[in-house]
């Protein structure tokens, strides 16, 4: 049988006040004859006939536990909510889902992020960038001004990368493979000697065409 609601607790109070006795008035609420009499005992008890106050589903975990799971994952950045889940067993063994682990690192301030991915270096690789750093540490800015700085990209003409870059205020072009390109925030846009080159709109079946974006020392 449905819980009364507030209005029904009231109408049913309404009726016990006019006189009604209990076997009348839950026959026209429509409830069952020990609800209006706990309904009248709460009445004398409390003076109130709403719902006391209650603690709540308890936590399926400890605060050691939750000190254990935000720890565990300041250690393993890499670890995910779902693989900690499956490792944590929490209160009285139960196991826990990946929302509740979410949920527990949220209250710590830890944030799920994608993680910053960079170029895979081999050891050799690293031996020839300490060489190449080795051989310029004693340059003077003379010798550095005779240095360009470029940053190279591929483009795709013929089919999408997967990927379509946006200016702010811009309108979409349907057919357009590749929109103004090169850095026009910060220090660079402020540079005389940055130049942008821009890829137009072509027809399919071009191969891939590459940009560079030049920054030469003044």
């Amino acid at each position: 049988m449905p819980r009364l609601s507030e209005v029904d607790r009231h109408r049913a109070l309404g009726l016990l006040q006019a006189g009604l006795p209990i076997s009348k008035v839950f026959f026209r609420i429509n409830v069952n004859r020990t609800t209006i009499f706990r309904l009248r005992q709460r009445l004398h008890e409390t003076d109130t006939v709403s719902d006391r106050p209650r603690s709540g589903r308890p936590r399926c975990t400890t605060q050691r536990q939750d000190r254990n799971l935000v720890r565990n994952h300041i250690n393993n950045r890499f670890l995910s909510a779902s693989a900690s889940s499956r490792q944590t067993r929490g209160r009285n063994n139960q196991r826990i889902s990946a929302n509740t682990v979410t949920r527990r690192l949220s209250i710590s301030g830890l944030r799920a992020r994608r993680p910053c991915t960079g170029p895979i270096l081999t050891q050799r690789h690293r031996h020839q960038r300490t060489l190449w750093a080795q051989e310029h540490a004693a340059w003077d800015c003379i010798q550095w001004r005779s240095v360009v700085f470029s940053d190279e990209s591929r483009f795709y003409i013929d089919h999408a990368d997967g990927h379509v870059g946006y200016v702010y205020g811009e309108e979409a072009v349907k057919d357009a493979k590749q929109i103004a390109l090169g850095n026009t925030t910060g220090t660079a846009k402020k540079k005389k000697n940055m130049k942008s080159y821009i890829i137009s709109p072509h027809a399919s079946g071009l191969g891939g065409t590459k940009t560079i974006d030049v920054l030469r020392g003044s």
